[in-house]
């Protein structure tokens, strides 16, 4: 049995926890491009045709060769015949010769034989044919670059290319490029499962009104909605009272169901106790981790379980939620395929307040986020104990105070990971 309660910096629980983890080989299903948000792909996406599959402009202007207005300028302008206008949504039914020109719009397919587009504000028409507006003589006040204000054939993507990798969880972004690409099914990662244990003998459902001495059970919804968030699916395995053979017998049916099981522990040492020794005897290596260098959530159980892995989490609601987003979350993405170790985003802030710290100890610390009148934030601390749910729902993000720091000063710019993005 290992040694319990003898903590380890975040980053090397998480590392001894995935050292003992087999590579995911996640599941595959196809769904369609349109409802793919969220989604993790399973397998690389290539392009099956050029994008743009023709040249076109990126402005309102004129199509011409560009040798044609070379040395143009507002006292100098270059002279051009305007021999018709591009449609939009057809292929121009004329090419372009030195000395002449087309109205075209922005989106356009560029004509035969042009190869720049000069912008309208740069030319007046300074003649107009009897023919129609389309046709005349053009004045240019702007020489252009050949390649100038327009796309070429496959600039954005060419055939045969790789255009999102495995792993990429997709974005509204991502949807939009693939459907320009006519991509209407996407291989995605199935749902990971995961089982959500809540224990102790003074939790009961939220539907039940507490008598003296309970509580409501808010881990399992708080961790159900983290868990959705991240995609996986969620199974809920109720309230268990703090006795050794239900714990066994439910974690037992979880991990037999489940790709990832995670149980919140009742608050006393003796309630997480009995969870490191249900675990260890689930299957091997066991425990690996109980007991984490970090504010909130120090009681952090670790372990892999026959190839899957089974996250303890404190039973206070803030260390609870804190610790899943920073280990049950990543666990979720992996099972999925994305690739771990990507920052995580975060929006800079100033200090409002000094923040105390103890060395040695990596402290996560709510706060407000508050404009300030230079354009960017201040970041407000949210002082909290970790059983008090709604001093976390009353914060924007937190904010990390290394383990090697004795805290942050007032005005010094940190990053704060918002919790919407948790």
């Amino acid at each position: 049995m290992p040694e319990f309660l003898k903590l380890l910096p975040a980053k090397e629980a998480m590392e001894r926890l995935l050292s003992h983890l087999p590579q995911p080989s996640p599941p595959i299903e196809f769904i369609p491009t349109a409802d793919a948000l969220g989604r993790v792909t399973a397998r690389p996406i290539i392009s099956p045709e050029n994008l743009p599959p023709f040249s076109r402009s990126t402005v309102d202007g004129f199509a011409v060769k560009a040798s044609s207005t070379h040395g143009a300028s507002d006292t100098l302008p270059v002279y051009l015949t305007l021999i018709g206008e591009v449609s939009m949504g057809t292929a121009p039914q004329f090419s372009i010769r030195l000395g002449e020109a087309a109205l075209i719009y922005t989106g356009g397919m560029l004509p035969e034989g042009a190869d720049a587009v000069v912008m309208l504000e740069n030319t007046q028409i300074v003649r107009q044919s009897s023919q129609g507006g389309q046709f005349g003589e053009l004045e240019v006040l702007h020489a252009v670059a050949s390649g100038e204000n327009l796309i070429q054939v496959g600039e954005d993507v060419q055939a045969g290319e790789v255009v999102l990798p495995a792993g990429v969880r997709l974005r509204p972004a991502e949807i939009g490029a693939l459907l320009a690409l006519g991509i209407l099914e996407v291989p995605v990662a199935r749902f990971p499962q995961v089982g959500i244990l809540s224990s102790g003998d003074e939790v009961v459902p939220p539907e039940v009104h507490p008598a003296v001495g309970q509580v409501r059970d808010v881990n399992s919804y708080s961790l159900r909605a983290l868990i959705q968030r991240h995609g996986g699916k969620s199974t809920l395995y109720g309230v268990l009272p703090d006795r050794p053979m239900v714990l066994r017998e439910t974690l037992a049916h979880a991990l037999a169901e489940c790709d990832l099981v995670v149980i919140t522990a009742g608050s006393s040492a003796s309630a997480r106790d009995l969870t490191a020794s249900v675990i260890q005897e689930m299957g091997e290596p066991g425990v690996l981790v109980h007991g984490i260098q970090i504010r909130p959530g120090k009681p952090t159980i670790l372990a892999v379980c026959n190839g899957k892995a089974v996250v303890g989490l404190p039973g206070n609601p803030v260390s609870a939620l804190v610790i899943a987003g920073l280990f049950v979350a990543p666990l979720v993405d992996r099972l999925q395929g994305v690739l771990l170790g990507v920052p995580q985003s975060g929006v800079p802030a100033r200090l409002a307040t000094n923040i105390s710290s103890l060395a040695g100890r990596e402290d996560w610390i709510p706060v407000r986020l508050v404009p300030d009148q230079k354009g960017g934030f201040l970041a407000e601390p949210i002082f909290f104990k970790s059983n008090l749910i709604f001093n976390l729902a009353r914060a924007d993000g937190l904010v990390c105070i290394p383990a090697d720091a004795t805290g942050l000063d007032v005005n010094e710019t940190v990053q704060v990971m918002l919790l919407a993005e948790f």
